[in-house]
């Protein structure tokens, strides 16, 4: 595979699924590895070879409000894109009680912290058939929470996807 990660690029039913999925986003909250993979979507595509599923995330991505947090990151490479130093668990809190849109944490470490501080009520799993060893852990240590299947879904290249809410 050579360290890259082709093999979890979805395909367009998957892909037309996230993007129903990430519409309602109105804030991407973001570690800084996770912003620097994301912020590709920041360059319009507009090339009439890109497939309508892959133009309409970026729209989708575009429209919605970053927030990275890094203690390295210099100046964002996107609009509507602000870099906070240090992860406040209470910021995020006042944040999400004050978003009229939904809110999303992407990259293992950013999400680990959020779900230690009690902050995420949702979590959507995308399975995909493939076993790649190593690499940083999806979920923290030490946390152990109830969890309430609300909805699976099979699709046909062997990608399941499962969303859950904390009990």
């Amino acid at each position: 595979m050579g360290g890259n990660f082709d093999w979890a690029a979805p395909d367009e039913e998957v892909h037309s699924f996230v993007n129903e999925l990430e519409r309602p986003i109105g804030t991407y909250l973001y570690g800084r590895r996770m912003y620097e993979v994301m912020v590709y979507w920041e360059t319009p595509l507009t090339a009439a070879d890109e497939p309508p599923v892959i133009r309409d995330y970026a729209e989708i991505w575009q429209s919605a409000d970053k927030v990275v947090y890094s203690k390295t990151l210099e100046e964002a490479s996107s609009a509507r894109t602000r870099i906070e130093r240090d992860f406040d668990p209470e910021a995020v809190r006042q944040l999400k009680n004050a978003a009229e849109r939904d809110i999303s944490v992407g990259g293992p470490a950013l999400a680990a912290h959020a779900i230690k501080a009690g902050l995420v009520d949702e979590f959507q799993f995308f399975l995909t058939p493939v076993v790649v060893g190593g690499g940083k852990h999806g979920l923290p240590d030490a946390v152990h929470l109830e969890l309430e299947l609300l909805d699976e879904r099979r699709f046909g290249n062997g990608v399941v996807y499962l969303h859950y809410l904390k009990a």
